[in-house]
């Protein structure tokens, strides 16, 4: 059985961070005190570490996103299919029925006029 890509590393990068946590937490005792400091540092060696050593795995999480998606969004028509669809429709009113007026209320042809023509 193979695992979900994003799935493998997520946990990795979980791990990433979890065993920098564990080490500084249990071996330095200074860290038991100022948590946040062994969080803050336990978080950049696992942003180095998966950096480092966890291209490959984000490469297949990240092939695997990409291929759900589209095959995703090809089953899914667009909006272009469906203006396509309706564009019959719309050629088959009357062409050459007037145009509505909107010379504006002054009858100048400028709507942001305030003066009267």
């Amino acid at each position: 059985m193979k695992l979900p890509p994003l799935l493998v590393y997520s946990v990795l990068r979980l791990l990433a961070f979890l065993v920098p946590l564990g080490i500084l937490w249990f071996f330095f005792p200074i860290f038991r005190e100022f948590w946040w400091l062994a969080a803050l540092f336990a978080a950049l060696i696992g942003i180095s570490i998966s950096l480092l050593f966890l291209r490959n795995p984000l490469s297949d999480a990240s092939r695997a996103i990409y291929a759900k998606r589209s095959a995703k969004a090809d089953s899914a028509p667009t909006d272009e299919d469906i203006e396509d669809a309706e564009a019959p429709a719309a050629d088959s009113t009357d062409q050459n029925a007037p145009a509505a007026d909107d010379s504006g209320a002054n009858g100048s042809g400028d709507a942001g006029s305030r003066h009267a023509a």
